[in-house]
């Protein structure tokens, strides 16, 4: 049983180190927005600080549990399994103090993952998510509002994805689905979590008599913009080869898949937007390009060769360009970072 099962110490460092590189993405989210959108985006930094703090605390109040505690007929993990804030006023819980978390015995995934180091690696994944979907509300949406929606996100709706795709017990598990890191988990979820915002934000804004919802102004910062994607992209070694939860060869393949699949999507990226303009691409496609191969690739990394891989990263290029022409003729919403050609 998982309670008598010895924790792999190889492994639990692993995904721990991998945790902190995707805990470093949420705050380097902050500095996408503030390297696209101007330094007195202070508000940016801000808001991915209350997101990391947040995620860590309803996480582990129930969030942890309705994700990935066995689940009620697939839809959603035990909210009670164990007790809330992983059961930290019992020394008993499976997983916490003693053996491995239940879906980390040799019954399901067998990687002697603890219950401590899982909650660790799959907060970071529901912050950097809700990151993700804040891009889109920038200006828009107040920040204690945004606030006080992070309690459901994280206890329910992004929880409920979770529970149905990476819980062994959800119903889309047992069909057969898999998303490796989180192609639907989080690009996904991200993307029709910001719609519904979007959405929101233009009921109020036609009844304030508007035409089309007010745009939020580029204002490139280069220097924090290039942080920002290296910080992203060193974040995704975590994110990406993490998602093995063991150090063995796969993980090893999935950090070929990763990069390249990234320095693939930027040379298409490149290219391509060379052939519409006949003018040098800026560093904001740069970026956007780094950022759509790992994207694309993050659903896939632990199940393709690297050969597909750069397959994959080149034909992002020429998908999110189109794509990124199709949404700037939509004037209901303002996406200043791309949430929506990039992610949804």
């Amino acid at each position: 049983m998982g309670a008598e099962e010895l924790p792999n110490t190889a492994n639990n460092l692993w995904v721990l180190l991998s945790a902190l590189l995707v805990f470093l993405m949420t705050i380097a989210v902050g500095f996408l927005e503030v390297g696209e959108l101007g330094e007195d985006q202070t508000k940016s930094l801000l808001k991915t600080i209350l997101i990391s703090g947040s995620a860590l605390f309803f996480m582990a109040f129930m969030g942890f549990n309705t994700a990935f505690a066995p689940t009620i007929n697939g839809v959603i993990g035990n909210p009670l399994y164990g007790g809330a804030f992983l059961g930290g006023l019992t020394p008993s819980v499976p997983g916490l103090l003693t053996g491995v978390w239940w879906s980390m015995t040799p019954d399901f995934f067998g990687t002697g993952i603890t219950l401590g180091t899982y909650f660790i690696f799959e907060a970071a994944f529901a912050s950097v998510t809700l990151a993700l979907v804040g891009v889109v509300v920038l200006k828009k949406v107040k920040l204690e509002a945004f606030f006080l929606y992070s309690i459901p996100y994280f206890i329910i709706i992004w929880s409920l994805p979770a529970a149905w795709i990476w819980n062994p017990t959800g119903w889309l598990y047992l069909m057969g689905m898999r998303d490796f890191a989180g192609g639907l988990v989080v690009h996904g979820a991200a993307g029709a979590a910001g719609l519904a915002f979007v959405y929101q934000i233009w009921r109020e804004e036609r009844k304030k008599g508007l035409r089309q919802s007010p745009a939020v102004r580029i204002k490139l910062n280069p220097t924090i913009l290039t942080l920002s994607i290296l910080l992203l992209w060193i974040g995704w070694f975590g994110f990406n080869p993490g998602s093995v939860l063991a150090i063995d060869y796969g993980a090893e393949v999935v950090v070929l898949t990763t990069f390249l699949s990234a320095a693939s999507a930027f040379m298409s990226t490149m290219f391509f937007r060379y052939l519409m303009t006949k003018e040098n691409p800026d560093l904001l496609y740069a970026v956007n390009g780094v950022l759509m191969g790992l994207i694309v690739v993050t659903p896939l990394a632990g199940f393709i060769s690297p050969a597909i891989a750069v397959i994959l990263g080149f034909v992002s290029g020429p998908v999110f360009l189109g794509t990124e022409y199709l949404f700037s003729k939509l004037k209901w919403f303002s996406d200043p970072i791309g949430l929506f050609p990039g992610h949804m």
